[in-house]
Order: structure tokens, then sequence, then C-alpha cells
């Protein structure tokens, strides 16, 4: 899983700064600026869990037996930037109101996973 969720960890990071980079430069003159604004959230919220991802990925390195819910954690974190930011990134690009409704479902996976990581924390043995 270390390997994994480190790779992952990069990918995502990496695809945030692009995100970012993309919203700056070509997307300014195109979307409006609460557009904008939407698709800036799920870059930095994207980054956020990315660098949460790392963090999991680093402790379950530190474990010869990583817990369940360390593991959940991470891929809590994936799945919750896929739907958060995803859902951000889409609306903002097509204006769909539809998929506001489904960041919040973002949100919660992505709350969840810091629930988990915590209780992880709480029962780690480093």
């Amino acid at each position: 899983m270390t390997q994994i969720f480190l790779i992952v960890a990069a990918i995502l990071g990496g695809l945030s700064v692009a995100a970012g980079a993309f919203a700056t430069h070509a997307l300014r003159e195109k979307i409006s600026e609460r557009s904008l604004e939407i698709f800036e959230t799920g870059a930095r919220y994207q980054m956020y869990h990315a660098l949460a991802l790392f963090l999991v990925a680093l402790l379950i390195s530190r474990t010869e037996f990583p817990q369940p819910t360390l593991v959940a954690s991470g891929w809590l974190f994936i799945i919750g930037i896929a739907i958060f930011s995803g859902s951000l990134y889409t609306l903002s690009l097509t204006g769909i109101k539809f998929l506001g409704a489904i960041t919040p479902l973002g949100g919660t996976v992505l709350i969840v996973g810091w629930g988990a990581l915590a209780f992880a924390a709480w029962n780690l043995k480093l």
C-alpha cells in the first residue's frame, strides 16, 4: 500500500499544480470569476488531500502490519478527491448545476478519511 499511496499522492499533487496553473493561465479569460473560484477550490483541496495521502503512506511504511483504518483513510482520501475536486472541476467548466449536489458527498468522504486517520493515529504503535 505504501508504494501505491505514494505514487497516487505524487500524481494527484502534480495534477493539482497543473490544474492551478491551467486555471490561472488558460481559464481566466474563458470562464466567469465564480467558476474560476470553484475550479481553484477543487485544486486547493486536491493538494491538501494529496499531502494527507502522502502522510498516510509514510505512516504505513513505519508499521509492519498497517491498521485497516489507516489504509481506509488513504482510499477515502483518493475517493474523496475524485468526487469533491472532480465535481468542482466539471461544474466550473460545464456549468452543470447538478454537480454541485455531488460535491458535499465528496467532502463527507474526505471528512470520514480524516476521522479514519485520527482513529488510526490513536492506535498507532511507532
